[in-house]
């Protein structure tokens, strides 16, 4: 089974995340904050991690960053997830090891469709 860290400061947007992907032979885990997050991935790495791009107690490209050095044989797929389509933003998370981005809102087919990439990449 693939494990899955959705980070988002919403509580409806993880919810929504964890319900959609809970059916598709995924372990859904959430944080809240780029801290969590981070904590989170020392703990136990998962498989892909989804990254809103506005947390509220660092930035996105930052968490990121700190989670590629965390020493781990496990090395997730990770996505920022925008609620508009920011080149720039999108580039930085790129620069900072982001594998992919997705827009808010998601629908069920969209972002099933998205973690299919992620894990076939």
């Amino acid at each position: 089974m693939k494990r899955c860290l959705f980070v988002d400061d919403s509580n409806v947007v993880r919810k929504v995340a964890r319900r959609i992907l809970s059916g598709s032979d995924m372990l859904v885990m959430e944080a809240s904050t780029g801290s969590e997050a981070i904590d989170a991935c020392a703990t136990e790495m998962p498989d892909i991690i989804v990254i809103d791009g506005a947390l509220p107690d660092m930035p996105t490209d930052m968490v990121i960053r700190r989670i590629r050095a965390l020493e781990t044989p496990v090395r997730p797929r990770i996505a920022v997830c925008l609620v508009e389509l920011d080149i720039s933003a999108i580039m930085r998370a790129k620069r900072a090891g982001a594998d992919d981005y997705l827009l808010k809102p998601f629908d069920r087919s969209q972002l099933l469709a998205r973690f299919r990439n992620l894990e076939a990449a």
